[in-house]
């Protein structure tokens, strides 16, 4: 009798959205070496991603066509999108590549809250305590200093952004395609964040970009920003939104590592980052030991 495969379901997208947030972890390092704004940035960004979702669908001739309804709720919700990673940008050069990853973190505790709300289902207290568990994990990580406050809201915006989309994107992929939720919500954020450019005379020559920048904007564009979102939107058929939050906690780790990897400060993590991370990572594993265990003295108590 031949073995079942187990990396089916759940166990497979677990690997990919691992392998996802590890792609999400490198867009730090990205952010800090492309010299233009951040609103600038995410707008090439997106751009560059959904031309490529457009060249994929045209070469696999995948027809995503769509009732208007659900067009204006993807457009709305690529609003939250492109805001989130808007925000995400602005918190790294408003402060640095870890205080911005320690930040967007608090995007567990956001959707332990508000999931609850949306669907209109109890509170899970085990998912408040993991929240406040990583959150206690990320504040130890690094010692935040006055001169990064704005960077601080920045960040902790940008998280309630990815929280909240990541919660409509949660129903969305229940009906559709991951491919196409992603393609409209990036052209929603290409409208949104082209509205604001053109409102705010954002077009100007400051849009030119530099040799350096035109190599990192194609790989940000393509590999983390069309490849993994497809991926990170995919991932929610089977896994719940605080499932997702829960595991994107370990971008920080996986993109404060590569900072210092990338940047040479290697010698700059202190036992407070060891200690922060091992509570992370900790929480993310034990998750689901402790839901199986209160699951199964649930169905005790009731037979």
């Amino acid at each position: 009798m031949a073995k079942e495969n187990t990396l089916t379901g759940p166990n497979k997208n677990l690997i990919i959205l691992h392998f996802t947030v590890f792609i999400w972890g490198f867009t730090g390092i990205l952010g800090q070496l492309i010299s233009i704004s951040a609103v600038q940035l995410v707008w090439y960004r997106v751009i560059i991603a959904f031309i490529s979702l457009f060249l994929y669908f045209k070469f696999n001739k995948t027809d995503v066509k769509i009732v208007k309804k659900t067009l204006f709720q993807l457009v709305f919700t690529g609003g939250l999108v492109g805001a989130h990673w808007v925000l995400f940008f602005a918190s790294i050069k408003l402060s640095t590549v870890p205080v911005a990853l320690v930040c967007t973190s608090s995007i567990t505790l956001f959707t332990a809250v508000l999931e609850p709300l949306v669907n209109k289902s109890k509170i899970s207290k085990l998912e408040i305590l993991a929240g406040l568990l990583i959150i206690t994990g990320i504040v130890l990580i690094f010692k935040f200093e006055t001169k990064y406050t704005k960077g601080i809201i920045a960040g902790l915006t940008c998280a309630l952004c990815a929280s909240l989309f990541s919660i409509i994107n949660s129903r969305f992929v229940k009906k559709m395609e991951a491919p196409t939720i992603a393609f409209y919500e990036l052209a929603g954020a290409v409208f949104w964040i082209s509205l604001y450019l053109l409102l705010t005379g954002g077009f100007t020559s400051s849009l030119i970009l530099k040799n350096s920048d035109i190599g990192y904007l194609l790989l940000l564009g393509t590999i983390c920003t069309s490849l993994a979102y497809v991926a990170g939107v995919s991932v929610m058929r089977e896994l719940s939104a605080f499932k997702v939050a829960l595991i994107t906690n370990l971008e920080p780790v996986y993109g404060i590592l590569m900072s210092f990897i990338f940047f040479g400060d290697m010698n700059k993590m202190t036992t407070g980052f060891w200690v922060g991370a091992i509570i992370i990572l900790s929480t993310i594993f034990l998750y689901p030991v402790a839901q199986k265990q209160i699951v199964k003295r649930k169905n005790r108590s009731q037979s």
